[in-house]
């Protein structure tokens, strides 16, 4: 019998647990051998880990992200009645430490004291911490990024809005087309063109749908529109991330996080 011909897609998570466990197997090592309390003593050493540190997150969050956008979109949902005010505002809260390493201010801005919605919690906060390490790495130091939840008719709207370079319109229309950037783009570092693509699907997977507008030199807002409903009963699924029992934010955003925010002060 002949063997059958995989499409490449199909290998991708298989390959990217391969890769989850080498990387976890370096990462282990270069914590015994640049054990915290050496790290803590001496400022040199610990900024020389937090470069080997910097390189694992990233390594592992585009790992994720592959192996993500690999998944079946008819794969369930695991659909849960959260607290979205709760819910967002502690990603944000998440967030906000670690954008002052790169003079950022992160604002939180709800008029709900609790709304409750079903969501995928796992997927919701990851598509929230995408769009916010895109607004990390594309807004230069002194500005804000702002998120907004709020509730208009039968709709949730979460939006996150920058005060960056914003995006020239002829690059509107294939924002969430799902590419890879074949040139380098300022400021660096510059992302795969994968994460946006995977956003609109989670938000339509969700029944929803994401949006996007910007000008030049003011910067971008990206919106999320969910429908406002609850459910019975939660949904069993299967994680749709993998984090090794690391710091999820700085795994999260550590596509735009400079070297000093992986110091050792800042994991814990």
């Amino acid at each position: 019998m002949e063997p059958r011909q995989l499409p490449p897609e199909s290998l991708f998570p298989a390959i990217a647990a391969q890769i989850r466990g080498a990387l976890s197997t370096f990462h282990m090592a270069s914590i015994q051998a640049v054990p915290p309390e050496a790290r803590e003593r001496d400022p040199d050493l610990d900024r020389k880990a937090a470069l080997m540190d910097q390189s694992y997150y990233r390594l592992l969050r585009l790992v994720n992200l592959l192996s993500a956008a690999a998944l079946p979109e008819d794969a369930p949902l695991s659909l849960q009645n959260r607290d979205l005010t709760e819910l967002v505002g502690d990603v944000c809260d998440r967030a906000g430490g670690l954008a002052r390493s790169l003079d950022l201010e992160v604002r939180f801005s709800c008029d709900l004291p609790r709304h409750v919605c079903a969501v995928d919690p796992q997927l919701l906060e990851q598509l929230l911490f995408h769009l916010l390490s895109n607004a990390f790495k594309f807004t230069p130091a002194g500005g804000a990024v702002t998120v907004e939840l709020r509730v208009q008719g039968r709709r949730v709207l979460l939006s996150v809005t920058d005060t960056g370079q914003g995006i020239p319109p002829e690059r509107l229309a294939s924002l969430f087309d799902g590419y890879l950037h074949t040139e380098r783009q300022n400021p660096a570092p510059c992302g795969m063109g994968l994460g946006l693509a995977l956003c609109r699907r989670i938000a339509e997977r969700h029944g929803g749908m994401l949006m996007a507008e910007s000008q030049v030199g003011k910067g971008s807002r990206f919106t999320l529109s969910l429908p406002d409903r609850q459910v019975e009963s939660s949904v069993s699924d299967v994680p749709f991330d993998y984090t090794g029992g690391f710091n999820r934010t700085l795994l999260a955003l550590a596509d735009a996080l400079p070297v000093r925010a992986f110091l050792i002060r800042n994991q814990d």
